[in-house]
């Protein structure tokens, strides 16, 4: 499905019901909307591992302007103020009061700037392995020094400048650096069936390494947020190590910190059923 919104067309898939028998009555359940990360990525690593959430809340998947299935346009306008907005804007579009905001790696900076600027349509966030300005670029290429192969350290190049030429590329570079990213990675492993249907954009990863995740700071805005949220780190994550997650939950009123010992930045990959307990339990305790 697509939604016509703002300056640009975002793709949009809803999974689950949101109004189900209860009794004599029919309950609405919350919707929730999933921010994928990169820049440049899309919102197919979602799937199939939150499908599960669909039990407890309606799922809405999104991919951001210039990214996925959304339509592409200038890459100047591929921004993350671009990003809350067309949130704000599907939110409108969908009818929706309230919304669930579950932000992954990047989409956790979208989800923390959204609940910071409109925290009346936010009922609970979810901060999953981010950070809250843009001092995890040193200190992720510090990680890479102590951690990462001479292979893995060469192609991170184009991430830190910002210069993938190509899809291929850009999907080279996630395949080069999977051990980074999950410590359950099998390094002679094949590519999964999933890396073939994700769609990858280099333009949208390369203007936000080049230009505004350089000078990206969310910390004097999390305090205006007012949903419960549950800040989730992983121990071995190097690209938003967890010290970052500690800073975000110590910096928002009413938030639940907690840190996955057995993960790397892919905590879907790691520990899925943790983490979808985790944020499960939640969306139903947390009020």
């Amino acid at each position: 499905m697509r939604a016509k919104i703002r300056d640009t067309e975002i793709y949009f898939d809803v999974e689950g019901s949101g109004l189900v028998p209860d009794g004599t009555r029919m309950r609405e359940k919350p919707t929730a909307f999933l921010v994928h990360g990169g820049p440049g990525a899309d919102h197919s690593s979602f799937k199939p591992t939150f499908s599960p959430l669909s039990q407890k809340m309606q799922l809405v998947y999104f991919d951001h302007r210039g990214q996925g299935r959304s339509a592409r346009g200038a890459k100047e306008t591929y921004t993350l103020d671009n990003n809350v907005e067309d949130m704000e804007a599907l939110r409108q579009y969908l009818g929706l009061d309230r919304i669930v905001v579950i932000g992954v790696s990047y989409g956790g900076m979208v989800g923390l700037a959204y609940a910071s600027r409109y925290p009346e349509n936010v009922s609970h966030l979810i901060a999953v392995v981010t950070a809250p300005d843009s001092r995890f670029l040193e200190r992720a290429k510090e990680i890479l020094a102590e951690r990462g192969t001479e292979e893995q350290k060469a192609i991170a190049q184009h991430l830190w400048n910002g210069t993938f030429e190509s899809e291929d590329q850009l999907k080279e570079y996630f395949w080069v650096t999977r051990t980074l990213y999950s410590i359950t990675a099998d390094p002679n492993s094949p590519p999964p069936k999933s890396w073939e249907r994700a769609i990858v954009s280099p333009d949208a990863i390369n203007i936000a390494f080049q230009d505004f995740l350089r000078t990206y700071d969310i910390r004097d805005q999390l305090h205006k947020i007012t949903a419960p949220t549950l800040v989730i780190g992983a121990r071995h994550d190097w690209i938003c190590p967890p010290e970052f997650s500690e800073e975000i939950a110590s910096l928002i009123p009413n938030s639940d910190l907690r840190i996955f010992e057995n993960s790397g930045h892919a905590v879907r990959a790691d520990e899925p059923q943790a983490l979808l307990d985790a944020i499960a339990g939640f969306i139903v305790y947390k009020r």
